[in-house]
């Protein structure tokens, strides 16, 4: 599938010429006018990397890309300002933003960025992945990846592979809030349409298993507005 790049600018001018280009060069393009419409889509598409405009209408382009990375979303983001200030620079940066490009932007360096940006983060995504552990212990339980097994003082509590699977993602990344888009992308990947009701009833099953159905869960934890935790108390 082709990258999809998600345009958030209120300028509907350079949005069409960035987005021309973009597809040109082999990308998807998806285009929001403020942070509204930027979460509207991003709640229908997967997107691979956001283009963020610094000068918006309501919230702005730093303030959207300081917001999601405080909710832990990792999704690349290139900055686009009209100021070539070194101090808005490394605001931007301290912000989480993976680059920073000024205006007027020459589309071919844009295209250039984002595609070593992409490259980058899908590194840093293959190297966080092959690190995670084989087996992962909590409480009395056991999370053998080889065998794809859970167990509970040696005997075998029944998943099915869905249930398995979102708990090794959450005890890989345990400490670390994942929203509920993340989760059906790692569980059903990209091209697939996102449900998130769905994530809630296999999050409710895997806590029937491994927190007995408590209305207090001490493993696998709610973080309200944002999605789940795993704990490993």
């Amino acid at each position: 599938m082709n990258k999809r790049i998600l345009i958030v600018d209120d300028d509907e001018l350079l949005c069409n010429l960035l987005s021309s280009y973009l597809e040109e060069q082999g990308f998807e393009t998806l285009v929001a006018t403020d942070a509204t419409e930027m979460q509207k889509l991003r709640e229908r598409f997967h997107c691979h990397l956001l283009v963020l405009d610094v000068v918006m209408q309501g919230e702005d382009g730093l303030s959207i890309c300081q917001r999601l990375r405080a909710e832990g979303d990792k999704i690349p983001i290139v900055i686009l300002s009209g100021r070539d200030e070194t101090v808005d620079r490394i605001i931007g940066l301290e912000f989480g933003a993976d680059d920073y490009v000024t205006k007027p932007v020459e589309p071919r360096e844009l295209v250039a960025r984002i595609k070593a940006v992409l490259r980058r983060t899908s590194e840093q995504s293959l190297q966080a992945y092959d690190t995670k552990p084989v087996k992962f212990t909590f409480g009395d339980f056991v999370l053998d990846g080889l065998s794809r097994r859970l167990l509970r003082n040696g005997e075998i509590v029944p998943l099915t592979s869905d249930e398995f699977t979102l708990l090794m993602i959450l005890t890989s990344m345990e400490g670390k809030t994942l929203s509920r888009t993340q989760l059906a992308i790692m569980l059903k990947g990209a091209d697939q349409k996102i449900d998130q009701r769905n994530i809630d009833m296999l999050v409710s099953r895997v806590r029937k298993r491994i927190d007995d159905g408590s209305s207090q869960p001490e493993y696998l934890r709610t973080v309200r507005g944002v999605g789940y935790v795993f704990i490993n108390a």
